[in-house]
């Protein structure tokens, strides 16, 4: 360690002397763990000269260290941090003091966020959100980063919209992907979805303000919301996606509508045509931004692609979330805002106080793998992939038919199995872990009291065989369930 390096501030105004002042701080750094054991020390005459103080000072300073066993001498070698501390020494460097739990600024109450826990290793879980990296071509995937690292690095703070690159690669994977024409200066790379709705929060919503959510919905995306202050206005979701029957008019409009009209999350139905058009129009009429969540669009099976809100809109009411977690990993904490004029300028100031930008290595290996065909080649990987687990989903789970309903099929990584009202979720869900399979409850993604009785099995991170024996397991519990509530 060069001597500039080490953590040193002496105070020549201090009634306390410099070479006690130097031991102390450099008893300090070892305790704490700035200096490690068998670490090589300065010489005294290189520490001094980079202190300012005579080099008595610095050797003073070390043999008082030398004394108590901080450091150790070496003939020949130099001075070293002792490779065994004393109790007391590796004490304080075990521990670090924490705050009170009744100090004034730690009052505020703050949500634990909605995610799912770990499993064990000897559990299969029907995970939403997890996908399968199996495919994915790996030659590709390190052609571009190596590519990136023969690149020279920024030497100043990239634009908080993100880098330029990427931002048109993503503006002509919307044209071709999505039908969705958009200006790259209209998109702005987020660190994942999850910052594009706080951006978006804080851009738009007053405390206070009605925000219409899909009911049930987005736990995660509700909670951003409740937590910036806006009141959520439940609105029911049918076969059809999102009833705009349920939609207030005149003053009692809310300021933004949240809806992930591709795939509806979490019962994986998609909105009508008839039912995209009146939403915009009503969203036009009531002067309401639409927050359109296009999460997992990509994944298709034998579904026509229906056009997405902000390809419809002509009044510039909708903005547009996307992200990259679906398409190749939640790992890769990428997405995008497409966002028009006067809304995107502000989310440019807000992002610019947050992070500034996103990192400029991932963005840059996204933006080569579309511009180099890699992504949309590994979508159509997927598709196939995808389509062969849910064909396995749909065909093991036909023995429960009497008992449930799989629904949400035509798209997406995950299905919603609708339960009988006399088949206990809760009670599938327990018998079904007892014997190492994890299912999602869909209650918990309401606001208010649960109209349907159901679970969610997200399919996309598993095997076909896990899908099989979790299938499986999950059948024999349904069927238990069913039974045991049908008894006399």
């Amino acid at each position: 360690m060069a001597p500039g390096d080490l953590p040193l501030v002496l105070d020549r105004t201090s009634e306390v002397g410099l070479t006690k002042q130097l031991a102390r701080q450099l008893r300090a750094a070892i305790a704490q763990g700035q200096l490690e054991p068998r670490q090589r020390m300065p010489s005294t005459r290189a520490l001094a000269s980079a202190l300012g103080i005579g080099r008595n000072i610095a050797f003073e300073a070390y043999e008082d260290l030398l004394a108590e066993g901080y450091l150790v001498g070496k003939d020949r070698s130099g001075t070293f941090v002792a490779q065994e501390l004393s109790p007391q020494v590796l004490d304080l460097r075990a521990t670090r003091p924490a705050p009170k739990p009744t100090a004034r600024w730690l009052q505020r109450q703050v949500p634990e966020p909605q995610v799912e826990d770990a499993i064990a290793r000897d559990q299969v879980e029907f995970r939403v959100g997890q996908t399968d990296t199996s495919t994915l071509g790996h030659s590709e995937w390190r052609r571009v980063w190596r590519e990136v690292a023969e690149s020279d690095l920024p030497t100043d703070y990239e634009a908080p919209a993100g880098d330029s690159l990427l931002r048109e690669a993503v503006a002509e994977y919307l044209k071709r992907a999505r039908g969705f024409v958009c200006s790259p200066d209209d998109v702005i790379i987020t660190s994942g979805a999850v910052q594009g709705v706080n951006l978006i929060a804080q851009a738009v919503l007053a405390p206070g303000d009605q925000v219409g959510f899909e009911e049930p919905g987005y736990r995660l995306a509700r909670q951003i919301l409740q937590e910036s202050g806006a009141q959520i206005l439940p609105l029911p979701v049918d076969k059809d996606g999102l009833q705009l029957s349920a939609l207030p008019s005149g003053a009692g409009a809310p300021v933004m509508v949240y809806t992930t009209p591709s795939h509806q999350f979490p019962l994986g139905v998609r909105l009508s045509i008839p039912r995209r058009l009146a939403l915009l129009e009503w969203a036009r009429q009531h002067d309401v931004l639409i927050l359109e969540d296009d999460y997992d669009s990509e994944f298709r099976y034998g579904a026509s692609p229906l056009p997405s809100l902000a390809s419809l809109d002509t009044s510039g009411h909708v903005v547009y979330l996307g992200t990259f977690s679906k398409v190749l990993s939640p790992a890769v904490r990428v997405g995008y805002v497409v966002a028009p004029g006067a809304l995107r300028d502000r989310l440019l100031r807000i992002k610019s106080k947050a992070d500034f930008h996103t990192s400029w290595p991932v963005q840059r290996a996204l933006a080569l793998m579309i511009t180099q065909g890699h992504l949309e080649r590994h979508i159509r990987r997927m598709r196939k992939t995808y389509a062969l687990k849910r064909a396995t989903v749909n065909l093991a789970l036909q023995p429960i038919r009497p008992y449930a309903r799989l629904m949400g099929l035509d798209a997406g990584l995950h299905a919603h199995l609708e339960l009988n009202p006399d088949v206990s979720a809760q009670q599938v869900i327990e018998e079904a872990l007892r014997q190492g399979v994890i299912v999602p409850a869909l209650a918990p993604y309401y606001l208010g009291l649960p109209d349907r009785n159901g679970l969610l099995l997200g399919y996309g991170g598993l095997t076909v065989p896990e899908i099989q024996r979790s299938a499986g397991v999950l059948c024999a519990a349904i069927a238990q369930a069913a039974g045991e509530t049908r008894a006399p």
